[in-house]
């Protein structure tokens, strides 16, 4: 089975970004797992004088990012751009480079927020980071802008143009993915 490892880049309750992980998960062939990172909150700040003691937060960030054949990052907008704690883990992430765990995997980013962009900025600037670090960036973007009208009380996403794109999105994905040799 291949696995998305899907990172949201809000730490809010409720979060639109969660709802548009959710969504895509619905949306991956039956083949293809989607499976979400949740220790966005425990990476401690970036420092290069800690990198010899990789804390332990970091180092599972490392060995979950590897195990995975692409990832999915759903990210709100702060300020027009990523917000810090996610840029943060990628800084962490990025390390060792160029030997870092996103190196040559496949990515994409999505992005939702309740202002009429649909995190727009932060996508472009996400992309530039990964692209930094070495990661195969799928080059589309998918801006949810007004989230709070494309999902329902309950998150689950209503608007069928959001949905149809970020099929799309995905299937770019799955098709970058490395196929593993079947014994």
């Amino acid at each position: 089975m291949l696995r998305v490892l899907a990172i949201n880049g809000s730490l809010r309750q409720g979060s639109h970004n969660a709802a548009l992980i959710r969504a895509a998960a619905t949306l991956l062939p039956p083949d293809v797992e989607l499976v979400e990172w949740t220790g966005l909150r425990d990476i401690p700040p970036y420092s290069e004088d800690d990198e010899a003691l990789t804390p332990l937060a970091v180092a599972a960030l490392r060995r979950t990012l590897s195990a995975a054949d692409a990832v999915l990052i759903s990210t709100p907008e702060y300020n027009s751009s990523i917000p810090g704690v996610l840029k943060n883990a990628l800084d962490w992430a990025s390390r060792p480079f160029p030997h870092n765990a996103l190196r040559g995997r496949p990515v994409a980013v999505v992005g939702a927020s309740t202002g009429m962009f649909g995190a727009v900025f932060a996508q472009g600037d996400l992309r530039k980071v990964l692209g930094t670090i070495g990661a195969v960036v799928v080059d589309r973007e998918l801006p949810v802008p007004h989230a709070h009208e494309r999902f329902d009380s309950a998150g689950k996403l209503t608007d069928d143009d959001v949905r149809a794109e970020l099929a799309d999105i995905l299937r770019e994905l799955v098709a970058a993915m490395p196929r593993r040799a079947v014994a």
